[in-house]
């Protein structure tokens, strides 16, 4: 029996207190035919030394650096290049995954590919956030549920403006740290874009569902992810990527209308983080000039569960 061969990929930049947990996860997956790549992606701290050290007991895993800093995309599309996997799985460094993650999704992605006729298909794992105060949120995965399996444009709309179509479930989004697919679904839209310094994960999604691509998930929770702060991960750099993401898929926006939408809604979610409630509303006012429906059904879709997230994440464990 042919038994498919996994590359697991994890990525690493200034990781030293999280990087040898991660791989450790890597490592004691009980899919035997698996490979574990490390690709460092120029850290200035321990990270390098801490992975020498984990990966010195399995002869299966093995460490690439970087010479300069790519950021996520650039390590990602290194590690495409570096695997011989049939499939390509990836960890985060500051994530923990069960043992039986790359089974699970291995399974559930080749069980779709065996009852749909599908070939281009992407699999993500459920799994939950834990912040630093105790506080749990469960990150279901897109495709766990629901009487269809989100596809093609549709999934598309959905990422780039928030349009949901009845019967689909789209769980916790596209992380990439969720990710599995086969190396041919990555090379059929040619990697991830280095160009996208955040929301590289969402930029790749939308390339696969606009060639048609089908986005199934575990119901299983596989994963831990544990939730930090960082510099890149501020309000300014989330809204201009935000905005690249949209400009790249300009020509499909404006052929559909919703170019003027999908720019603008970022800006809403940035003058609310930033507290600039008069901007906020003149954001506002604009959007339900152009779309009011689809504003309506999104403020109302979106906002009391965000703010209660918000609620519970900035909340103090008094007990």
């Amino acid at each position: 029996m042919n038994i498919p061969r996994v590359t697991i990929g994890l990525t690493c930049f200034n990781a030293e207190d999280t990087i040898g947990r991660a791989i450790a996860s890597a490592l004691a997956q009980d899919w035997l035919n698996k490979e574990v790549i490390v690709v460092d992606d120029f850290s200035t701290d321990r990270s390098v030394a801490t992975i020498k050290s984990a990966i010195s007991v399995d002869r299966r895993a093995r460490l690439v650096r970087h010479q300069r800093n790519t950021g996520a995309a650039g390590a990602r599309n290194t590690l495409l290049a570096e695997a011989d996997g049939e499939f390509i799985i990836f960890f985060d460094d500051d994530d923990e995954s069960l043992p039986i993650r790359v089974s699970t999704q291995l399974k559930t992605l080749m069980d779709f590919e065996l009852q749909s006729g599908k070939s281009l298909v992407v699999c993500y794992a459920g799994g939950i956030r834990r912040y630093p105060n105790g506080y749990i949120k469960k990150l279901p995965a897109i495709g766990s549920c629901g009487v269809e399996i989100p596809n093609g444009s549709g999934l598309a709309d959905y990422l780039l403006f928030y349009r949901k179509r009845a019967g689909w479930f789209y769980g916790s989004g596209v992380p990439t740290c969720a990710l599995m697919a086969r190396m041919s679904t990555f090379e059929a839209v040619d990697g991830f874009d280095y160009e996208m310094k955040r929301l590289e994960d969402a930029d790749f999604a939308i390339r696969v569902a606009l060639k048609g691509g089908y986005f199934v998930g575990t119901t299983e929770s596989l994963f831990v992810q544990y939730a930090t702060d960082s510099a890149d991960k501020s309000p300014e750099i989330n809204l201009e990527a935000e905005q690249r993401l949209v400009k790249k898929n300009k020509a499909y926006l404006n052929a559909i209308g919703r170019y003027y939408y999908a720019l603008h809604w970022p800006k809403l979610r940035y003058w609310h983080f930033k507290r600039l409630y008069s901007r906020f509303l003149l954001e506002l006012l604009g959007l339900i000039f152009f779309n009011p429906t689809a504003v309506f059904a999104h403020l109302l879709e979106t906002g009391p569960r965000r703010l209660l997230h918000e609620m519970r994440m900035h909340q103090k464990d008094n007990r």
